[in-house]
């Protein structure tokens, strides 16, 4: 991701509609797990990050760009300068990896898989979201520099390949699939904008109502995944 578009998120995240939601899910995921080492893979600005060190883990936030890196060390986050595809970890050193919103912008996605096996203790958890549906692509998608969409079967196939096996898979971002898809039709560039207070609300207000809708098997605009390391 370009460092403009990387300053915006940080700039947008603390009160956006879905990076709220998604700091909300990740909380979620991490719950009931006893807090550890970490790792944040494509941290940005280390919105993710701060989630995790609000929960108690040891945890630092992975950059590859300037700028994210920048952002995350004003917050005063722990980071790490690397490329996902070789991650300056000791094998067998962390208990958590979080790679949200990464694994699309990387050419080899099977490299950055194993280096994340290669990285989690046995028992060590991968949580990951990528953005579905290939029917989905649009200049956004060129805009925030993805290489892919991916679907369940290939999401499924590049974490098994890589030494995991796949504890849950579920589709996020369900009731707004069919704005997002009319919206990512007719607009150019990245969706990476302020939005006004009153349209952020609403929005904020359907994502929250789908946590209890059972619609987690339905397709929807993000894929979200908690793998294990394969014994």
């Amino acid at each position: 991701m370009e460092g403009t578009e990387v300053r915006k998120l940080a700039a947008l995240e603390d009160a956006h509609w879905w990076y709220r939601e998604r700091r909300h899910l990740l909380s979620r995921m991490v719950a009931e797990v006893t807090p550890g080492t970490a790792l944040d893979i494509g941290a940005a600005g280390g919105g993710n990050t701060r989630v995790l060190q609000a929960a108690g883990w040891c945890v630092a936030a992975l950059e590859y760009g300037a700028d994210g890196a920048e952002v995350a060390a004003e917050r005063g986050l722990s980071v790490l300068r690397a490329d996902a595809t070789a991650l300056p970890v000791a094998d067998d050193s962390l208990d958590l990896v979080v790679a949200f919103d990464v694994l699309e912008h990387i050419l080899d996605d099977d490299a950055a898989v194993a280096e994340v096996a290669r990285a989690l203790r046995p028992g060590g958890r991968f949580l990951v979201a990528v953005p579905a549906d290939p029917r989905l692509w649009s200049d956004h998608d060129v805009a925030v520099d993805h290489v892919r969409r991916y679907t369940r079967t290939t999401l499924r196939e590049v974490l098994e390949r890589g030494g995991f096996e796949v504890a849950s898979m579920t589709s996020w971002n369900v009731l707004l699939r069919p704005v997002v898809a009319l919206r990512r039709r007719t607009s150019s560039g990245s969706d990476l904008d302020t939005v006004h207070p009153v349209v952020n609300l609403g929005l904020r207000a359907i994502v929250t109502v789908e946590r209890w809708l059972p619609v987690k098997a339905m397709p929807g605009v993000t894929l979200l995944v908690e793998a294990r390391p394969r014994a």
